[in-house]
C-alpha cells in the first residue's frame, strides 16, 4: 500500500497536480494526466480536479486509513479505498478463502466503476507482497476474478518478491509458493522486486546507513513512473502495455523480468556526478543495479527493452547498446538475434522535494528476462523444502482450507518453472 501511495504521489508531481487533486489553469488539462487520471473542470472557479484512476485495498483497514488521514487524503476518491475488518494474519489461505472472499464480490464492483469511466482501457498494473497473506492469497484471488471478467486486457505487476536474508514473515516460504503457483496464468508479465536488493541499493547508491520504508518505496516509485512514462507523455519512440509483452515474454510461463535503474545518485553528489547515456546504460547491467537478488552473470539475458527518458540521443543509445553487446561478461541466448527493445521519452525524471535521490536530466529503466531469476525461486523453494519437511505451520493453512497436496503441487510447479529458464538459456 505505501509503494503505491508513493507512485501516486511521484505521478502528481509529473503532472503539475497538488495534493488535494486541483490544476490551477484549465489549459493545464492535457491528455498527458488523462491516462491514470480522471479530469473534471469547473467554470465557477477556473480549477480542474483529478481523481486517480485507482483501487487500494486490504484486509486490513489500518494501512488504508493512513492514506485516508494523510496529505493526499483529498487525492483518491473514498469509493476506490477498501478495507476489510481483519487482516490475514500472514496466511495465504485466509487472503484467498475466508477472508478474501467476504470482500472480492464488493472489490471487483469498485474495479468495474473504475473501467466504465475509462474511454480505452489499456490493461491493470497491480502492486503487491506476495509473502504476506493479502498480497498473496487475496492478491492472487483478485487477479483470478479479473482474468474470467476482462480475459482480454493486459494485466501487469509489481511484485515485493521474498528477500534472501531479510523476512517480516516466517511462512514467507509458502505464501510466495502458492501465490505465484496459482497467478502463474492470470498475470502478463510480472515485475519482481526484493527489498534487501533496494536497501543495498540506497546504501550503495544514495549513501543511506539505515534506509526506511519510505526511501524504498521512492526508489520503486522511480521505477515505476519510468516503466509508465510513455503511457503518460507522448515521446519519439513510446511502448504501450502490449508491447511489453510481446517484446519481453518468449513463452507465456517465462513472464518474470528483472528490473534495473540508473542513475541513482544522493543529492549531495548530483553536481559532479557522470551522467552519460553510455554510463547509466552500463550502469544497468551491473548486479549491484538490480531491484531483486540475483546475479545475471549467471544466466543469460533472453531479451532487454531499455526505457530511457528525459535527454538523450538516438545515436547515443545506439552506441551505448553497440558496446554492450560487444562485451563478452554481457551473455545473450544464441536464438534471440535482436535481444534489444528500446523506449525514448523526453519528459525529463521528477524527483520528491527535499528527498534523496538527486534531481537528474536523463534516466533509464531496464527490464530484462534473464534465466539468472531461477536462482531466486530456487532460494524460496529451498526454505519452503526446510519449513515442509517438518510440517511446520501448515496446520494453520489446513485450517483455511489449503491441503498438503496444495502445497506439494505448488512446489512442484515451481521446480517445472526453475526448469523451463533452464531450457531456454540453452544454445541451439
Amino acid at each position: 500500500m505505501e509503494i503505491a501511495s508513493a507512485c501516486w504521489e511521484l505521478f502528481c508531481l509529473e503532472h503539475g497536480i497538488h495534493a488535494d487533486g486541483m490544476m490551477c489553469q484549465e489549459d493545464d488539462l492535457d491528455n498527458n494526466s488523462n491516462a491514470f487520471f480522471s479530469s473534471s473542470f469547473s467554470h465557477n472557479t477556473s480549477t480542474i480536479k483529478c481523481v486517480p484512476r485507482v483501487l487500494l485495498v486490504d484486509l486490513e483497514p489500518i494501512p488504508i486509513d493512513e492514506i485516508r488521514t494523510g496529505c493526499y487524503r483529498s487525492l483518491f476518491d473514498p469509493s476506490t479505498l477498501i478495507t476489510g475488518k481483519e487482516d490475514s494474519a500472514s496466511n495465504y489461505a485466509r487472503g484467498y478463502n475466508s477472508l478474501g472472499c467476504e470482500l472480492i464480490d464488493l472489490t471487483l464492483e469498485r474495479i468495474r466503476r473504475v473501467v466504465e469511466v475509462c474511454e480505452n482501457l489499456q490493461g491493470f498494473i497491480t502492486y503487491r507482497s506476495i509473502g504476506g497473506g493479502t498480497g498473496s492469497g487475496f492478491g492472487t484471488l483478485i487477479q483470478e476474478k479479473m482474468a474470467d471478467e476482462f480475459c482480454k486486457t493486459c494485466r501487469h505487476e509489481f511484485n515485493i518478491f521474498p528477500s534472501p536474508k531479510i523476512s517480516p514473515v516466517i511462512v514467507e516460504p509458502y505464501n510466495a509458493l502458492l501465490s505465484t503457483h496459482h497467478s502463474m496464468d492470470y498475470a502478463d508479465c510480472c515485475i519482481l522486486l526484493d527489498n534487501e536488493a533496494i536497501y543495498d541499493l540506497c546504501g550503495l547508491n544514495l549513501d543511506i546507513s539505515s534506509p526506511t520504508y519510505t526511501n524504498l518505496n521512492r526508489v520503486i516509485s522511480q521505477v515505476v513512473s519510468t516503466c509508465t512514462t510513455s503511457y503518460r507523455f507522448s515521446g519519439a519512440i513510446n511502448i504501450d502495455m502490449i508491447e511489453f509483452q510481446t517484446n519481453l515474454v518468449p513463452y507465456p510461463r517465462i513472464h518474470f523480468p528483472l528490473c534495473t535503474y540508473a542513475p541513482l545518485v544522493p543529492v549531495e553528489k548530483g553536481p559532479l556526478a557522470d551522467m552519460s547515456t553510455q554510463l547509466i546504460t552500463q550502469a544497468c547491467f551491473h548486479p549491484q543495479t538490480q531491484l531483486v537478488k540475483c546475479d545475471p552473470k549467471k544466466g543469460k539475458y533472453i531479451c532487454c527493452c531499455m526505457l530511457y527518458r528525459g535527454d538523450v540521443e538516438p545515436t547515443e543509445i545506439n552506441n551505448a547498446i553497440r558496446e554492450i553487446k560487444c562485451k563478452k561478461r554481457i551473455k545473450f541466448v544464441d536464438w534471440s538475434p535482436t535481444a534489444f527493445k528500446i523506449g525514448i521519452n523526453y519528459q525529463a525524471p521528477t524527483t520528491v522535494p527535499r528527498g534523496d535521490i538527486c534531481s537528474v536530466s536523463r534516466a533509464v529503466c531496464m527490464l530484462s528476462n534473464n534465466s539468472a531469476i531461477r536462482c531466486a525461486w530456487e532460494r524460496v523453494r529451498i526454505k519452503f523444502g526446510k519449513l515442509f519437511r517438518r510440517s511446520a505451520f501448515i496446520h494453520h493453512f489446513e485450517c483455511e482450507g489449503i491441503e498438503k497436496c496444495d502445497l506439494v503441487e505448488a512446489s512442484e510447479n515451481m521446480l517445472a518453472l526453475i526448469k523451463d529458464y533452464e531450457e531456454v538459456e540453452k544454445d541451439c
